[in-house]
This record gives structure tokens, sequence and C-alpha cells, in this order.
């Protein structure tokens, strides 16, 4: 099974990129998943259900230890046959 993620969290800054922002990033873009899309106002990758789940557990583990007081996530599942 695939899964995609989305995912934002807060609170923002307009200014500047906050570090739970920061840390959520890293932590997605360090996950080996597939369709990494970082942007300002939300976040979404693709891959294998186990894949996911483990990157949606230290997204909200870094995040929220370095800051986030919200973080609003969807997961969805991925059709195989459309991801190809």
């Amino acid at each position: 099974m695939r899964l995609r993620v989305e995912f934002t969290t807060e609170p923002f800054d307009l200014d500047r990129m906050p570090a739970h922002a920061e840390a959520a990033r890293d932590a997605l873009q360090g996950s080996g998943l597939d369709a990494v899309d970082v942007g300002p106002f939300g976040n979404t990758a693709e891959g294998r259900a186990d894949s996911v789940l483990a990157a949606v557990e230290q997204v909200l583990r870094t995040s929220l230890g370095a800051g986030a007081t919200r973080v609003s996530l969807q997961v969805n599942v991925v059709d195989e046959e459309s991801a190809q």
C-alpha cells in the first residue's frame, strides 16, 4: 500500500522559517520517501505505508520538540497505478 502525507506546522512566521518548520522539513527530506514537496505553507510526500508512517512519527516528534504548537496532518491511500 502507498500513502501520501500532507502536513503543516504552526505557529506561522511570515518573516522567517520557524525552527519547528525547519525540523519538520529536515525530518521529511531525510526520510527517503518519494515525491517529497516542501513548501512555505505545507509539505507532502509519498511512499510505502510503513515508510510514511515512520516519517510521520519523526515529523511529529521533531516539530513538536522544536516548538510547534499545532501540526495539521492528512494521510491518504494512493492508487498504486496512478503513482507510477
